[in-house]
């Protein structure tokens, strides 16, 4: 009995050995499946007016006596008999049942920058799709909110928007919170700018900061080698010891990018007193306005309701779905490009 006892105990945990085994297998198999199926994107269009409409007749129902109800339950079903003859007419037409007659749209997009600009993944191809059907008699706006980051992404995030006004297609960029350094080169390419009372609007500079080690690992006697080929290939360092031509060379970098970036500015608003805010400063919404930096107090919810009689709300959304064993490896690499690039000179570099 106890020989029998000992056989079925080792046979249960080899058992559990061999499911666990192949659990395991089943499931590296099953991700790198799901690595080799191509990406998921979706563009997704909400139509604000509805959610406008909804959150309005269940507020009004909600206060409504009992007549009140039996009258707009009336309403509501001669309005959907009107609609769906309208319908059927646009649909013997041949006619594009996007909106109704006479009507314009508003593309309305989001943008929340961090320092990588890294939302200009799916903003560039919000703006690709709605580029495709969009004329001038649309608007486009763009809910912008960034404090600024690196030069090269906000200059790309800028070009972006750029691409809308080339095409003819009004742009309008609301400011609710903040749209400083990058975040406001972005947002001078609107045609017109908005932006709530105490939203932040400026920062109109640029900085470059990192660490510097060289004298922690002198004192533990470590050496550090670096061997380069190029004057200024690099100019500041984080483990070696920097020169005071290197300072001076950055510090000139930094310069150039600083006109570069008044430029840009100047270009799009030529009647902004550049000199006078191109200092770093940060102004709220209010002396912004004064100043010449917006065009017009306002926050982006007050915005589209002032539209939604006269045109159709349209929210584009763009979302790219990634699988779990992409994105670990997306963030691992962006934090080892991170640290690399703050060794590096124009890569640290940002708008601030």
């Amino acid at each position: 009995m106890e020989y029998l006892y000992d056989y079925g105990l080792f046979l249960a945990k080899s058992i559990t050995i061999v499911i666990a085994t192949l659990a395991i297998v089943g499931g590296i198999v099953a991700v790198i499946v799901r690595q080799r199926r191509p990406t998921k994107a979706k563009l997704e269009i909400v139509h604000l007016n509805k959610r406008y409409e909804d959150m309005e007749k269940s507020l009004s129902s909600a206060l409504a006596t009992d007549a009140d109800l039996r009258m707009l339950d009336k309403a509501d079903r001669k309005s959907h008999k009107q609609e769906a003859k309208g319908a059927k007419k646009k649909a013997k037409k041949g006619e594009l049942a996007m909106g109704e007659a006479g009507r314009s749209r508003v593309f309305v997009l989001d943008f929340d920058g961090d320092v990588r600009a890294s939302a200009v993944a799916s903003l560039r191809e919000e703006i690709s799709a709605v580029l495709t059907v969009a004329t001038a008699s649309d608007e486009v706006l763009v809910t912008l909110e960034s404090g600024g980051g690196l030069v090269h992404s906000y200059g790309l995030a800028a070009s972006q928007l750029q691409r809308i006004r080339s095409a003819g297609v009004p742009l309008t960029i609301a400011v609710d919170k903040v749209a400083a350094s990058g975040g406001y080169m972005m947002a001078c390419v609107a045609n017109k700018l908005i932006a709530a009372p105490f939203a932040y609007v400026g920062s109109i500079g640029v900085v470059m900061q990192m660490p510097n080690v060289s004298k922690v690992l002198k004192k533990h006697d470590v050496d550090y080698e670096m061997l380069y080929a190029g004057q200024y290939k690099r100019t500041l360092t984080v483990f070696g010891e920097n020169t005071d031509e290197g300072r001076e060379k950055m510090q000139a970098d930094l310069e150039d990018t600083h006109v570069l970036f008044k430029e840009f500015i100047v270009s799009l608003r030529p009647d902004l007193d550049i000199d006078k805010v191109a200092t770093g400063e940060t102004w709220p919404g209010t002396r912004a306005l004064d100043l010449g930096l917006v065009d017009e107090l306002s926050t982006s919810d007050d915005y589209l309701m002032s539209r939604r009689n006269d045109a159709d709300l349209l929210k584009i959304s763009y979302t790219e779905r990634k699988s779990v064993v992409r994105s670990l490896s997306s963030l691992m690499s962006m934090g080892l490009g991170h640290r690399d690039k703050l060794a590096r000179d124009r890569s640290a570099q940002q708008f601030r």
